[in-house]
């Protein structure tokens, strides 16, 4: 289920944030990760997940950093690219724990209306089920 741009401009972030709080991760890697990791729900492009990180990283939620993309032999590339990893601050784990109290507080109101399963959105919102796990 494709989720609305409304909804997704609170989700994404907080979803990135997430996923950078459990270990670094690369641009590519993010994308394949929230799509695999929600079913969809929070599937999004470069066109939309890029600036999102820039906006992060503007505001100190994040750093990014370069990093060599294996062994490149003999000095040519050899299809390898550097990538840049990303990385969540002191400040951006504080935000996480903010939102993350602020999401809890809408699927439990959502959940009291009748209106979501708390561990299905629980498992979308915060991404705390393993890759294949059921809800």
């Amino acid at each position: 289920m494709k989720i609305e741009r409304e909804i997704m401009r609170g989700a994404g972030p907080v979803a990135v944030l997430k996923l950078l709080n459990r270990r670094e991760m690369y641009g590519y890697e993010l994308i394949e990760t929230l799509a695999e990791r929600t079913e969809g729900a929070l599937a999004m492009g470069q066109s939309t997940l890029y600036p999102m990180l820039y906006n992060l990283e503007a505001q100190g939620f994040i750093e990014g950093y370069w990093k060599e993309a294996g062994n490149k032999g003999d000095g040519g590339s050899g299809g390898a690219r550097d990538r840049k990893y990303y990385r969540l601050t002191d400040k951006g784990k504080k935000r996480l724990a903010d939102e993350s109290a602020q999401w809890e507080a809408v699927i439990r109101a959502m959940k009291a209306l009748g209106v979501a399963s708390l561990a299905h959105a629980c498992r979308v919102c915060f991404l705390n089920a393993a890759p294949g796990a059921s809800a």
